[in-house]
């Protein structure tokens, strides 16, 4: 009996692997199938603005409209890249996941078969030497028949039970190792994807650069400002100054106030432009309130397609635009140096290299007061 409660203890262990492993590896399979969804739109738009660029006559007049397009699709090449790095994440996660557990549960499973052979050899030794039927006949009562009968019963019903539990567990470690080799064939798909985009990204970039090379001084800061106008904050500030009456959140902000942390960690300022800032910073860094305020809205620029945000200090407002993630909601508190978000790709139309950046803004109350965004940073 010992030798059959420590292969259900055994069973049962295995059972518990599978409930546990099973969920967290439906749960990131369903990531998966995001991510490869977020990957084929982002193929799609790609593929539409390559179909724009070869429309266009290469004409003085559509030079203009066409490196627009490029700086677009250089971005969004450059999101498709990360989406791919992503998705590889993603993979490698359930590949070592379904691995791990298809090792596991075999190892098991053969210390489990094991353990029932010895429980099969030691039945056939017991009726070798006691046999069934004198087990039974020997019996002191009616009752004793009864239960001993009951015990050979329980015992054959056991040994089916356990075949066929490993007969599930055989099917198990079969369906995982089946997953380990479709993952594994997605992952080296998408490596190859990611290698074929980071040569198309190049070669965008490399067209980019001659076409604007190609244009006028003039052409070229027309095409500046108005890609400048596209990314400028589509919001009403006047509008948010409404809404930002009698808010207590971080009413202690004033025209006076200096000393303020960047709100890109580890970023510098590119440029100062009365209440705006230009500030840089490396890949995935974070955005930051510069004070305590509470969020009045969070809205997609439909140019850009990255986010603006922006925060209430009393009744002053700064802005945060080109952000690629945003981790506060509208009408939330922020904390002075609570994170708010992840600094935002833009294309450098001078070198049609992809850099991080963030426009910072900042707004009075009184629509006549011109803030400066420089004196909130001044040490």
């Amino acid at each position: 009996m010992t030798l059959t409660k420590h292969i259900t203890r055994t069973l049962l262990l295995l059972v518990a692997t599978i409930t546990v492993t099973l969920p967290a590896m439906a749960q990131n399979s369903k990531k998966i199938a995001e991510q490869q969804r977020v990957i084929a739109n982002l193929e799609k738009r790609i593929a539409e603005d390559e179909r724009k660029i070869k429309e266009l006559k290469s004409s003085k007049s559509s030079t203009q409209k066409r490196v627009s397009l490029l700086t677009r699709q250089i971005e969004s090449r450059n999101h498709l890249l990360n989406a791919n790095r992503k998705q590889i994440r993603l993979l490698n996660k359930d590949i070592n996941r379904a691995d791990s557990a298809a090792r596991k549960l075999s190892s098991q499973l053969e210390h489990t078969k094991a353990q029932y052979a010895e429980l099969v050899r030691e039945t056939y030794r017991n009726y070798r030497h006691n046999n069934y039927l004198s087990y039974i006949f020997s019996s002191e009562s009616f009752t004793d028949v009864v239960r001993r009968i009951t015990i050979l019963r329980n015992v054959a019903m056991a040994r089916s039970a356990k075949i066929k539990e490993i007969d599930r567990l055989n099917h198990e470690v079969a369906r995982h190792r089946d997953t380990l080799a479709r993952r594994q064939e997605a992952l080296n798909a998408t490596r190859r994807n990611l290698n074929t985009q980071k040569q198309r990204l190049q070669k965008d970039a490399n067209t980019a650069r001659q076409t604007v090379k190609n244009l006028s001084k003039q052409e070229q800061q027309t095409l500046r400002n108005k890609i400048a106008r596209e990314e400028k904050l589509e919001v009403a500030i006047n509008e948010l100054r409404r809404l930002t009456k009698g808010n207590k959140e971080g009413a202690s902000f004033s025209k006076m106030t200096s000393n303020l942390n960047l709100p890109v960690v580890g970023g510098t300022v590119r440029k100062y432009k009365g209440n705006m800032a230009e500030i840089v910073g490396r890949k995935d860094a974070g955005i930051i309130s510069i004070y305590a305020g509470k969020v009045l809205d969070i809205k997609r620029n439909r140019i850009t397609n990255k986010y603006d945000v922006y925060v209430a200090h009393g009744e002053y407002i700064s802005t945060y635009a080109n952000l690629s993630e945003v981790c506060v909601a509208k009408d939330s508190k922020v904390a002075k140096n609570q994170r708010i978000g992840t600094i935002g790709s833009s294309v450098n139309l001078t070198t049609m290299e992809m850099e991080y950046k963030m426009v910072f803004g900042i707004y009075s109350p009184n629509p006549s007061e011109v803030m400066q965004a420089s004196k909130c940073f001044k040490k």
